[in-house]
């Protein structure tokens, strides 16, 4: 409330009531005209002023978007620098406005040219759905001087096509875009009454897992990823960018994650028109897969984006759900096509009633009746007494306007009067009328068939170019570059990326874990640090791995100062860092005698010699690792001996014994897995490599390592069998022919291609590696004859050439089908080896005697 005091001759007012008031009259204006849009047409305001100067001004005919834009002002109270920004983009998306000259690009971020530069017109699709002036509500423009559209009548789902962004007064809202063809689809399902989904979908394309889109709703999210293909050993190639993101955007990204040593790469060059093309040129010692992970964990190649649906409904802010909108958008459509239909039976009621009126008159040679008459009033009377008598059939009163209308008919219509034109007209008025009607009477089926009318006029070449796919998860840490030196100081008890001076360990990256172990068997788990207390005599220090079940520890300790020795072997899967954890025992005095780091675990023989004592006859005692089980860290272990030991020598380095990982392929996130899913790969160890194979005739040999990636379509994606020949089946384009060849892969990682014809018309028509394979030839009629299929052992027809050779001609005759019939697959045999899953956490193991004959 304002308050009023008076000093002297001075008037002092207190105002403070008044800011309450008009912030919220602010933040009011912000939300509902102009920040935040309708519901019904999809439109922030200044974009409907936009889409309403454009129909004043369409002729059909490009206009300067200076002009557009100097219309609009008519109705936007606002600069025409906003108004030219909203424009540009209502263009770039494609959909309601016909752009002509630079609209900026997409891709590059590149601003678009002056206004009075570039031209627009509206596309066919925005005349036929947006506008139609008889179903449209209007209000006063600004100053009074205009009318001006409350909301366009848009009978589309337009709000989640082109999507939306705006901050408003203590709120915001994010819409993103979606595919125009599964909104229609969509909008037809709900009409149906069944259920549907729609998920995002962008002109820069990409990849998105939508597996936490939560229906567009706040809360929800999606994650974005530009799409990285490897075009060689050396080289990447990204060909499409994630949605908010340009070309300089990346580079940026990319070039700040190589110089903080996130990822490390030699150049990267930009060669984007009007496709996304950003090439990744790598050093010659730097893996391609990891590096495509490692873009995507540290650089805007991969980027989470939080949807937030606030839309204006009536005259209030409401935060929707995707579906929400899409039901509230595919109702209103309804809503307007009723509308348009009962405007459209009206007109055509109306003409057919003024129609048979004109008949009325002209048969009945009313007119004749008037020639006499003096005045007006009395020319209406005696026109409306000469019809009574025939007006009982038409469909409501007549009016004197209708009698006023009469009276303008001139004489050569009348002479002209043919009555069975006449009849033809009413005959076609009736059937748009009966039409009318049915369409109101089966109002949803009606707009089924709309929808489908307008998918089948504008939805081509709108498919979608996002590829929904779940994302596998990406551990930063093993994706990240070793950057860092690391160092340490045994004496002193430190470790660190700073201490130069001292002892060089190993590369790793910054967000490593780093493991350490003390000769009084304590364990701690730090970060890396410029500089971190470890504590003195330090045994071992090494990279952590969180879950890293392979990595095994094998340990001899002396339990206290003058107990038994024990060994054990265990691995660490988890823990708390900066924690210490007493491995070999908590009783004071204890020590390591001896201790190995084995990355696959590897497990040594080692000779124990014992200090000379006459209760026992042999002084040295041999111990194979691979004789002991693997447990928990916090287990005992199996007694070494009870007397005092001298000291403990290598023997003789070990080898792994773990099983071979079991390794799956996971269709959906084309990743490798141990935890099986998706299709079983087979037991991998060692050398073994997987077999890609494409359509292209490009067959590749990489490792098992879980990150590495399969983004393509293949043929086939194995455990490759070194001695097992490949058979493939290709038609020559040139020669117009079916041939078939059997050969061996090499052990090389390089790209062999086993495709020999280059013709554009040549194809792979199948290829296996699967022993006792046949093929069914089916052949197409010749002259009017059917011949009999024939089956073809691809075993047997051919003997296996170089992967270079061109094979031997299938067949002579003209082949319609190729039918493949595969074998059963032979089961793997199971290897029997200690493995990592048979892990406990026992604080004791158990004491099995001495296995080495102590007495």
């Amino acid at each position: 409330m304002t308050e009023e005091y008076h000093n002297g001759g001075e008037s002092l007012k207190k105002v403070s009531g008044l800011y309450r008031d008009w912030f919220l009259d602010y933040a009011s204006y912000v939300i509902l005209d102009r920040a935040i849009p309708s519901v019904y047409d999809g439109f922030k305001p200044v974009q409907r002023r936009i889409m309403h100067s454009m129909r004043e001004l369409e002729d059909g005919r490009y206009n300067k978007v200076a002009n557009i834009v100097g219309n609009t002002m008519k109705y936007h109270p606002h600069g025409d620098a906003s108004i030219t920004d909203a424009m540009v983009q209502i263009g770039q998306k494609e959909l309601l406005i016909d752009t002509q000259g630079n609209w900026g690009n997409i891709y590059t971020g590149d601003s678009a040219a002056a206004a009075r530069y570039i031209e627009a017109r509206l596309t066919p699709f925005a005349l036929e759905v947006v506008f139609n002036p008889k179903t449209t509500e209007w209000a006063k423009s600004y100053d009074g001087r205009n009318n001006e559209p409350i909301d366009l009548p848009v009978k589309f789902p337009l709000l989640l096509a082109q999507g939306v962004e705006g901050i408003g007064v203590g709120l915001s809202t994010k819409i993103l875009p979606h595919n125009f063809n599964e909104l229609i689809q969509a909008s037809i399902q709900y009409l149906r009454g069944k259920s549907f989904q729609v998920f995002p979908d962008f002109l820069t394309a990409g990849m998105l897992d939508v597996s936490e889109y939560n229906d567009g709703e706040r809360g929800g999210k999606v994650r974005a990823r530009a799409r990285i293909i490897q075009k060689d050993k050396h080289q990447l190639c990204i060909t499409e960018l994630p949605y908010s993101k340009t070309t300089g955007d990346l580079i940026d990204s990319i070039i700040k994650a190589n110089e903080k040593g996130k990822i490390k790469i030699k150049k990267i060059e930009d060669n984007t028109s009007d496709q996304v093309e950003i090439l990744i040129h790598l050093h010659n010692d730097v893996s391609p897969d990891k590096t495509i992970d490692a873009l995507y964990a540290f650089t805007d190649c991969q980027v989470s984006i939080s949807p937030n649906a606030c839309v204006i409904v009536g005259d209030k802010p409401m935060f929707l759900s995707v579906s929400e909108i899409l039901k509230m958008n595919t109702d209103h459509t309804v809503a307007l096509l009723k509308k348009e239909l009962e405007i459209e039976l009206h007109e055509l009621q109306e003409n057919w009633h003024f129609a048979s009126l004109e008949r009325i008159f002209i048969e009945n040679r009313i007119y004749h009746a008037i020639e006499e008459v003096k005045t007006w009033e009395e020319v209406l009377v005696t026109i409306r007494e000469g019809l009574k008598p025939h007006t009982g059939h038409l469909l409501r009163e007549v009016t004197e306007e209708d009698i006023v209308r009469l009276t303008e008919i001139r004489i050569k219509r009348i002479s002209r009067f043919d009555l069975d034109k006449f009849k033809e007209t009413i005959l076609a008025l009736e059937g748009k009328i009966a039409a009318c009607k049915h369409h109101l009477e089966h109002l949803i089926d009606y707009a089924v068939d709309y929808f489908s009318t307008i998918q089948k006029k504008y939805g081509k070449g709108k498919e979608r170019k996002t590829e929904i796919r779940v994302f596998d998860t990406i551990d930063a840490t093993k994706v990240a570059v070793a950057n860092e030196k690391f160092y340490v100081n045994r004496e002193e008890g430190f470790i660190g990326t700073s201490m130069k001076k001292d002892e060089y360990l190993f590369d790793c990256s910054d967000i490593d874990d780093i493991i350490t172990f003390q000769k009084d068997g304590t364990m701690k788990v730090v970060k890396v640090e410029p500089k971190t207390f470890i504590g003195k005599n330090i045994l071992h220090v090494g990279i952590w791995k969180k879950g890293d079940a392979r990595t095994v520890y094998n340990m001899i300790y002396r339990e206290g100062k003058d107990g038994p020795y024990y060994m054990k072997r265990f691995p660490v899967t988890a823990i708390t860092r900066n924690t210490d954890y007493p491995l070999a025992s908590d009783k004071k005095g204890s020590e390591v005698l001896y201790f190995s780091a084995n990355p696959n675990g590897e497990a040594e023989t080692v000779t124990v010699l014992l200090k000379p004592n006459a209760r026992i006859r042999k002084n040295k005692i041999e111990i194979d690792f691979s004789e002991l089980a693997i447990k928990g860290r916090n287990s005992r272990g199996n007694l070494v001996t009870k007397y005092a030991v001298k000291k403990i020598d290598l023997k003789e380095e070990g080898v792994s014994t773990l099983a071979p990982r079991k390794i799956w392929f996971d269709e959906t996130v084309r990743r490798l897995n141990v935890d099986a899913r998706g299709t079983f790969l087979g037991s991998f160890k060692g050398d073994d490599k997987i077999l890609t194979v494409n359509k292209n005739g490009e067959a590749r040999l990489v490792g098992f390592d879980l990150s590495n990636r399969f983004d393509d379509e293949y043929l086939i994606l194995e455990k490759w069998k070194p001695d097992q020949p490949a058979a493939c089946i290709y038609y020559d384009g040139e020669k117009q022919i079916y041939y078939i060849k059997r050969f061996l892969f090499d052990s090389t990682g390089n790209v062999q291609t086993f495709m020999p014809s280059e013709h554009p018309k040549s194809f792979i028509e199948l290829v296996t590696t699967a022993s006792g394979s046949t093929a069914e030839l089916v052949f197409a009629k010749e002259s009017g004859k059917e011949r009999e299929p024939e089956v073809v052992d691809v075993d047997e027809f051919i003997a296996v050439k170089g992967i270079k050779a061109l094979g031997n001609q299938l067949t002579k005759n003209k082949i319609k089908t190729i039918n493949l019939t595969l074998p059963e697959p032979e089961e793997e045999e199971e290897e029997v080896f200690s493995s990592e899953d048979d892990l406990s956490e026992e604080e004791d193991g158990g004491t099995i005697g001495s296995l080495f004959g102590d007495e």
